[in-house]
């Protein structure tokens, strides 16, 4: 469990950890909550799932249907049972062989959970598995119902978990899992330094400009990536062969700060709201 302020710290370690186990011959599952969904019951295992089906954007409901009977029919699971529960959960009409779901409201959702754990847990037992759940603030209940499940299984299944969150947030069932954890703290100077110039692409701020951003942004990852992306947008800096030349009045990025930390609180819902509104201000 990787703990912090979010920001390009953690993506990068978390980068480096699937380079790893890619190169080791591990199968990647990535699930990704968005501020959008989080009110979309499941949505980052219905990406996921939709991600490894490979639909086609034309497919009719028969072939999506067919492509659906053949994944599963690759695993170990019962597939009269389980194909009427994924088709449900992914809106697919069932083909007339399959007879319609009848279960109640709360029995098709325990078992559609059941069901999509028994099929992540299925891969691990081909080759070892890197799940990665992203943003896990956003998650809907369900998806975290659906976590939890997982992580009761994770002290006998060949499956790496990590869970990027921040401080506040507490996964469920870790109580009662092993779990190790990662905390980020602050950045120092150094940090911050090389971290602005991952995020310009090398190419220099004047030093005045850096000074203010270590400054401002008390060495929080997140709040130097919505700073430094900002003020690259704002008109602030000019871009020139190798480095940036400064444009207006340096006393106008202390405006900005109040700006990168709603931005560092929103993470990606609204960056071009707040980088318009530091143009504003920096006029």
């Amino acid at each position: 469990m990787l703990r912090g302020e979010a920001g390009i710290g953690k993506s990068l370690l978390v980068e480096g950890v699937r380079k790893r186990v890619l190169h080791e011959g591990a199968t990647p599952m990535a699930f990704r909550c968005f501020p959008y969904y989080q009110h979309s019951a499941l949505y980052p295992v219905i990406d996921h799932l939709q991600r490894v089906l490979q639909w086609q954007p034309d497919a009719t409901p028969e072939a999506k249907c067919a492509r659906l009977d053949r994944v599963l029919s690759t695993t170990h699971l019962p597939l009269a049972e389980v194909l009427p529960l994924f088709a449900a959960l992914l809106s697919v009409p069932l083909p007339d062989r399959y007879p319609p779901l009848t279960l109640t409201p709360d029995r098709q959702r325990q078992q559609t959970h059941d069901a999509l754990v028994a099929w992540l847990l299925e891969e691990t037992e081909r080759q070892p598995v890197l799940a990665v759940w992203e943003d896990l603030r956003w998650a809907d209940p369900s998806t975290l119902e659906v976590l939890s499940l997982v992580l009761d299984q994770a002290a006998t299944a060949r499956m790496l978990t990590l869970l990027p969150c921040r401080p506040e947030f507490r996964p469920p069932g870790a109580a009662h899992t092993p779990v190790t954890q990662a905390t980020f703290p602050h950045l120092g100077h150094p940090e911050v330094e090389a971290m602005i110039t991952h995020l310009t692409g090398g190419r220099a701020l004047p030093a005045e400009v850096v000074q203010q951003i270590v400054a401002k942004t008390d060495g929080v990852p997140l709040f130097v990536e919505e700073l430094v992306k900002m003020l690259l947008e704002s008109g602030l800096v000019r871009e020139e062969d190798e480095c940036y030349a400064l444009m207006a009045r340096l006393d106008r990025l202390a405006a900005a700060r109040d700006l990168a930390q709603l931005g560092a609180i929103l993470g990606r819902s609204l960056p071009q709201t707040c980088s318009r509104r530091l143009r504003q201000w920096m006029k």
